[in-house]
């Protein structure tokens, strides 16, 4: 298990952070959806939700958290344990020991019953796991964004839902999750992030973890647009659309992003919902280890052909060149100030290194900070001309 030590004096919290990382796949993506949900629920020491709990309310409050992300093409189980600094302490405990004890315990030491997993645990698991895939089409914007993702990767691991899918519940049980939760804990890479002040004397396990391959899948990017409708009782029509953008200098297209659709002063909300008035929403969003971006709309039903072209114009005008200075200075001014909070949110420096350890980079929140400083209008431009349009995605109401 890799672990890593992020010292700082901003917060009065310590934040543990462990993260199992394995490929994502068809065959795996629900077992990992459903694992992390069993393995908050007992241990062999705290054998029940209730003793956890109890055990958080000792340490003052501590905070568990756990669940699953898919981040490029690898499906991730999180644990977060959160506690007060011991400097905070009524006898200057030593919360933080306790919290990587916990956290541990949790992930590595379940609760067993005759060689698996206890079977009350798993079953009340698949049914809220059952709840949560059958009810995606309750958050129309989300459900609108997934389902343009899985049309754009159609075929690819990408594509997969992070919760897995519908039609494998039902294969797995008690015997058959634990088998592969022995295998998940021998062959996945394991990271384990401390942050706090007083991090220096903590012990810490020792335990084996592989190294993951890392795992280029190139996309199967649509030359001609791939168009897909899909109607559901919605009052508002949901506009998604998949950009393929170049795969070298994420920094440009980072800032290419948030010139077209990245705040208020974007093109996209300027022009669609502000100008045109066609939107109720307009924006875009980043993903950068899969080198796409997403334009997300909420529109009138009987708007889509106008904003459709009005979104094509934008595009195009960004691969003419024409950003003002007042866009593009705008622009990294809003990214370097969003880069510059990260270190002011634990979790989101946890996130920020483990993601550069994940895809082999090492720069520093600085090194990247300044690295962004450095990205001239020309090599936005030079993105602009590479972007293309893979996918359309309209949610609409039925006719």
């Amino acid at each position: 298990m890799k672990i890593t030590k992020l010292k700082t004096n901003k917060f009065k919290t310590n934040l543990c952070a462990l993260f199992i990382s394995v490929p994502l796949t068809k065959e795996t993506v629900t077992k990992n959806a459903l694992l992390a949900s069993v393995l908050r629920r007992g241990t062999q020491n705290f054998k029940t939700q209730e003793d956890i709990s109890k055990k958080l309310e000792e340490m003052y409050g501590a905070g568990f958290n756990c669940g699953v992300d898919k981040i490029g093409n690898y499906h991730i189980l999180k644990f977060y344990l959160e506690t007060i600094d011991n400097s905070y302490t009524l006898e200057n405990e030593n919360l933080l020991q306790d919290g990587v004890n916990l956290l541990i315990d949790i992930v590595f030491n379940p609760l067993i019953e005759n060689g698996a997993f206890k079977k009350e645990y798993v079953n009340q698991e698949k049914e809220n796991l059952t709840k949560i895939l059958f009810s995606r089409q309750d958050n129309k914007s989300l459900y609108a964004k997934d389902r343009c993702i899985e049309e754009m990767f159609e075929g690819e691991p990408y594509s997969l839902y992070k919760y897995g899918l519908p039609d494998k519940i039902n294969e797995i049980n008690e015997k058959n999750l634990y088998e592969y939760y022995k295998k998940l804990i021998t062959n996945s890479k394991i990271d384990l992030f401390i942050s706090g002040e007083n991090i220096e004397n903590v012990k810490l396990p020792n335990i084996d973890s592989s190294e993951l391959e890392n795992i280029t899948i190139k996309h199967n990017a649509n030359t001609n647009p791939k168009i897909v409708k899909e109607n559901l009782d919605v009052t508002q029509g949901k506009l998604i659309i998949g950009l393929n953008t170049p795969e070298e200098d994420k920094l440009a297209v980072s800032l290419y992003n948030t010139i077209l659709g990245g705040g208020a002063n974007s093109k996209l909300f300027q022009n669609v919902r502000e100008k045109a008035s066609l939107a109720y929403s307009a924006g875009s969003s980043y993903i950068r280890r899969q080198n796409t971006i997403l334009i997300q709309t909420g529109i009138e039903i009987a708007n889509y052909d106008k904003a459709l072209e009005i979104i094509k114009q934008q595009i195009q005008e960004m691969k003419n060149g024409n950003i003002t200075n007042n866009e593009f200075n705008a622009a990294k001014e809003l990214l370097t100030s969003s880069v510059n909070l990260i270190p002011e949110s634990e979790e989101d420096t946890i996130a920020f290194y483990f993601d550069q350890r994940l895809f082999g980079d090492n720069l520093t929140i600085t090194e990247y900070a300044e690295k962004l400083k450095n990205v001239t209008m020309e090599q936005v431009i030079d993105v602009a001309q590479k972007v293309s349009i893979d996918t359309i995605y309209f949610l609409k109401k039925g006719e």
